[in-house]
Formats: structure tokens, C-alpha cells, sequence
């Protein structure tokens, strides 16, 4: 399955993206550069987002355990730098928001999503070098966040440098401010299963790390965690969607659907249940992955890609670079577990559509002055949208290197 698209990915991914995030490098002061324009003008004094670095270090992680360069290794290793020796709160624990381009503190902000992707980035960092160090670094951030920003009921959002709580605007949108969002959720579940699948795999380092022996138990405990709140809070059954931002006690500020974050959700919890291992969970929890990648390709597959999100009613028409690569990934997933079923026709359906789509990226969202990253956006007519920039704090490898990376590694 996905034999032709796979290939043209690769080439993407060795020819494309990783060239271009190898330009990025910034070899003075650490890290890799935060702002490239649309007009590709590069501004070498931009903030360094905590995210961005995070995500680039996953992102050569993963490319270098597939691919086996050992420059990519090296790139890896420049991320994880800069991520202990600026991001690091060594004091409070924790990573900030921001940091100026040479390494001061920009926004000392410690938000639980930031933490997150930490825990992401230095779990495949460790799977791919084997640095003890970023393991137990993972550990520490995995413990900050559940002693500084969990309470019974769930995960918080934003906190000062010290902890005490903060407003959340990085991570409200659409006219509200949320005490808790679907986002963080998902993306510390993200974190926490990459986290276990790694100690899982490597259990004989953990004492060499200082991990306690029970880390695999503890942590697949709090993934139960999350999964109940995800199906017990997060989900709408009667909507067959997620909500997104609510207050403390899961009340829905907003009429929002998020599409690109449901079918992001679809593949992602089903990657993470695989990685729990835990059938009771499995058979609870699939049927309504199932249902949010159905939903989304009867509501917001749309002219051959996917459209963003709708609030109140009102479909926002244009194409964001990242839904659509969670769109491939969602589909490709849909279409690979529908098959597990039996169900030829439905595999039949998502794998046209996640075809589909990467036709459309081809055409319409890789950068056609370059052919290396993707435009931002582009309008329902193809066109982009030439005010946003091609680099930015949440504008990086992650979602469409990801979708190159998770396609070559998966066995059909």
C-alpha cells in the first residue's frame, strides 16, 4: 500500500526537507534560526522558540534512525545542545517558551504543552544516540510535569517561571482563554507514549539514568489517565468530534471543530494504544478514533485536501500546511486499520483520500520557488498566502516531516 506516494516522500524528505532545515543551522549561537519570510529573507536575530528546537531535534532523530547518515545524527546533537545548554530551566525545572537568538531568555513562560515536546524531542534523541543523559532529562521534565502541572481532574496549561499559574494566551484562540485545551492533552499523550515505547525498548539503560525500575508502569498509568479524559471529557460523542477549550472543569468555551486536530488525534492515539499494549483500552478507545477520521472525511475533505477547522457553523476555507500532512497520516492510518478489519472498501476510501491529498500538497503547498518546504497557507484556489512567513516559532519539520518519517517506517 502507498508504494508510489512513499517513494515520492522520501525523495521529498532527503532532497527537500532536510536540505532545507540543514541551511537553518545557526553555528554561532546555537540552535537553528527562527524566522524565514515568505520573501525568504532570513532574520538571524529572531527569537529561538523552546517548540521549534524541540521539534527539530525529534525530527533529525527520527530521519537519522531511518535514513542512517550519520550527518543527521550531528544535527540532531546541534539541537540538543542548545535544548541543555538555553531551554533548560536548571533551576525550576522545566524549559522556557522563548529565548532570544543568542540564548538569553526571551519568555520564561512554562507551559505543559512546551514541556511535552520536550519529552518527545529527548526520547528519540536518546533512541537514536543513546545519551543516557537526554533520557534522564526526559525523566525529570515527565516529573515536573506531573507534580507542577496536573491536579486531579487533569493536565493545566500555562505557569510563570516558578510555576505559579498564568494566563494561557499562547494556547487560546478564537476569542476565549481556556483553563484546559484538547491540544495540551494530545500532545502530552503524544509525548508520554514515544517516552514509553523507548524505555520499553531500552529498560536494561533505566538505572544507568537513575530511572526508577517502574518507570514503564507509571508512566502507562498516566497514559490511562489521559485516555479517560479523552473519552470521557474531550470527546463528543453526539458531534462525533472533539471539543477544544474548556474551563477547569471541562466545560466547552466554544463552538469549534478542529479538523485538522481530530484526524491528527485519530492516528496518534491509535500509535499510542499500540504502545500501551493494554486490549481493554484498545477496544474502548478505537471505535472512536474510528468515527473522528470518518467524520472528518465526510465533513472536511473538501476539493482534494482538507479544510482547517469550523467555528460556529463557518468553515475556514484555507489550506494549513500542517492539517494537511496530519491529513495523509490520519487517512493512511484509517485505511491501514479499516484493512486490519476486513473492510476493503473503507481501506479503499481513506487510502484514495490520503492519496489525494499528497497530490495536493505536491501541487499546491510545497514551496514552488524552491521545492524544498511547504507554504504556510494557501487559499481554497491554491494560491498562497504570501504575509505568512516559510519559518516561524510553529512553523518547522514536525508535522510534514513526520508525515515522510511515520510513511517509510510503517510495514503495510
Amino acid at each position: 500500500m502507498f508504494d508510489t506516494m512513499k517513494k515520492e516522500m522520501y525523495s521529498h524528505l532527503t532532497h527537500g526537507i532536510i536540505p532545507f532545515w540543514k541551511g537553518l543551522r545557526d553555528d554561532e549561537y546555537g540552535g537553528y534560526y527562527g524566522l524565514l519570510s515568505y520573501d525568504l529573507k532570513l532574520d538571524k536575530s529572531a527569537v529561538k522558540g523552546c517548540i521549534l528546537n524541540s521539534r527539530i531535534l525529534w525530527f533529525f532523530s527520527n530521519a537519522y534512525m531511518l535514513i542512517k547518515d550519520r550527518s543527521l545524527l550531528e544535527e540532531a546533537k546541534h539541537a540538543y545542545d542548545f535544548l541543555k545548554k538555553y531551554c533548560v530551566d536548571n533551576i525550576n525545572g522545566g524549559v522556557y517558551w522563548a529565548l532570544q537568538y543568542d540564548g538569553i531568555v526571551d519568555d520564561d513562560t512554562k507551559h505543559t504543552y512546551n514541556q511535552a515536546f520536550a519529552i518527545y524531542a529527548l526520547s528519540s534523541y536518546f533512541d537514536a544516540s543513546k545519551n543516557t543523559e537526554a533520557l534522564k532529562q526526559a525523566f525529570e521534565i515527565r516529573r515536573t510535569i506531573e507534580e507542577k502541572c496536573r491536579d486531579e481532574k487533569g493536565y493545566l496549561e500555562a505557569f510563570t517561571r516558578d510555576f505559579n499559574p498564568a494566563d494561557n494566551e499562547k494556547l487560546s484562540e478564537n476569542g476565549v482563554e481556556a483553563g484546559r485545551t484538547m491540544n495540551t492533552l494530545l500532545h502530552v499523550f503524544e509525548a508520554y507514549t514515544e517516552y514509553l515505547r523507548v524505555i520499553k525498548e531500552n529498560d536494561v539503560c533505566l538505572s544507568y539514568c537513575g530511572i526508577p525500575e517502574n518507570e514503564a508502569e507509571s508512566v502507562s498509568k498516566d497514559i490511562r489517565f489521559i485516555l479517560d479524559i479523552f473519552k470521557g471529557k474531550v470527546y463528543n460523542p453526539g458531534l462525533s468530534r472533539q471539543e477544544v477549550f474548556f474551563d477547569k472543569d471541562y466545560q466547552s468555551l466554544i463552538d469549534l471543530h478542529s479538523y485538522g486536530h481530530d484526524i491528527e488525534t485519530s492516528w496518534l492515539t491509535d500509535r499510542g494504544l499500540d504502545i500501551l499494549g493494554d486490549t481493554e483500552y484498545t477496544e474502548s478507545i478505537r471505535p472512536i478514533t474510528r468515527n473522528l477520521a470518518q467524520n472528518i472525511y465526510e465533513t472536511a475533505y473538501v476539493d482534494h485536501s482538507l479544510l482547517n477547522e469550523n467555528e460556529a457553523g463557518v468553515d475556514d476555507t484555507n489550506r494549513i500546511w500542517w492539517v494537511q500532512a496530519e491529513a495523509v497520516l490520519g487517512f493512511a492510518n484509517a485505511a491501514k486499520k479499516s484493512l486490519a478489519l476486513g473492510n476493503t472498501k473503507e481501506a479503499e476510501k481513506f487510502a484514495a483520500a490520503a492519496e489525494d491529498i499528497w497530490k495536493f500538497i505536491k501541487k499546491n503547498m510545497i514551496d514552488q520557488r524552491t521545492g524544498l518546504e511547504w507554504y504556510s497557507q494557501v487559499d481554497k484556489d491554491g494560491s498562497p498566502i504570501k504575509n505568512l512567513p516559510i519559518v516561524e516559532p510553529w512553523k518547522c519539520p514536525y508535522h510534514n516531516g513526520r508525515m515522510c518519517l511515520i510513511l517509510q517506517s510503517e510495514q503495510d
